[in-house]
């Protein structure tokens, strides 16, 4: 036999030496997994009662404990402890996605910034793409937020907003545009990378910005109007349109976002 010839042996003989068979615990987190998945479990509901759950597999206290642990760590259920405690089913959270990915990317030494061009590459053609397909709830929904943002600028000292306030507002705005475009895929992909910038965000303002930092006026102003135009365009089904100026805002926006970051954070401090 050749060395070519042995080399898929040895492969298999490596592979094989890393396998293993799956614990009871992780069954049974897939197969509770599945039924989230797939909507047989729905957000809110509440998995039968412990007794009823160790019946139904046939398994012991600590070792369906352990499962509900799996599934804890995936954000897919809470588990209150008491008499009147047990395991309730979550909304899925892009944010555990955002730190699994988060991972991923500090293995590679990976920079916000970069983080935030993956953004500006795919989140201006789900702008295009809603402005194609969107709805009258879909105007009315960005609308509000647009709304939220300018009572949030009349009522604030010197018409420079709350940050925080500010921030959670904006990212509703990014949100309804990938989550309104019609492709799931992206939706998930887009609201990942723009978890990890606005965690980056969240983080520069929870250190506190100087008051040189804060955007001025102008600039706030500045920023409604984009919001606006970018609901006209929508509104007006203009793709084209509507994906070059958002592209546009986004590059202004992370001009500010990074304004103050001159080391070029890499994503490994942001989740440290």
């Amino acid at each position: 036999m050749t060395a070519a010839e042995s080399e898929p042996i040895r492969e298999l003989t490596r592979v094989g030496t890393v396998m293993r068979a799956p614990k009871t615990a992780e069954l049974i987190a897939r197969h509770l997994r599945r039924q989230i998945v797939r909507g047989e479990l729905s957000p809110g509901e509440t998995l039968p009662p412990e007794i009823q759950l160790m019946e139904q597999f046939g398994v012991s206290r600590p070792t369906l404990r352990e499962a509900f642990r799996i599934l804890e760590a995936e954000s897919l259920i809470g588990v209150r402890r008491g008499a009147r405690g047990g395991a309730q089913v979550l909304t899925p959270d892009p944010m555990v996605a955002a730190r699994h990915v988060g991972l991923l990317l500090q293995l590679q030494g990976t920079t916000i910034q970069d983080v935030y061009q993956a953004r500006m590459v795919t989140e201006p053609v789900c702008a295009g793409m809603l402005a194609k397909i969107r709805t009258k709830e879909d105007l009315a929904d960005l609308n509000r937020v647009a709304g939220e943002l300018a009572a949030l600028i009349k009522a604030a000292p010197e018409a420079v907003p709350d940050m925080s306030q500010w921030s959670a507002i904006t990212y509703r705005f990014h949100e309804l545009i990938l989550q309104r475009c019609g492709n799931k895929t992206l939706a998930i992909q887009g609201a990942v990378l723009a978890d990890i910038v606005e965690t980056h965000l969240e983080r520069t303002i929870s250190q506190g910005m100087r008051r040189e930092q804060l955007p001025q006026p102008p600039r706030i102003d500045k920023t409604l109007r984009s919001y606006r135009k970018t609901i006209r365009l929508i509104e007006e089904r203009d793709t084209e349109g509507a994906e070059k100026h958002w592209r546009s805002h986004m590059q202004i926006a992370g001009k500010f976002i990074f304004m103050f970051d001159p080391q070029n954070m890499p994503v490994v401090d942001l989740f440290s």
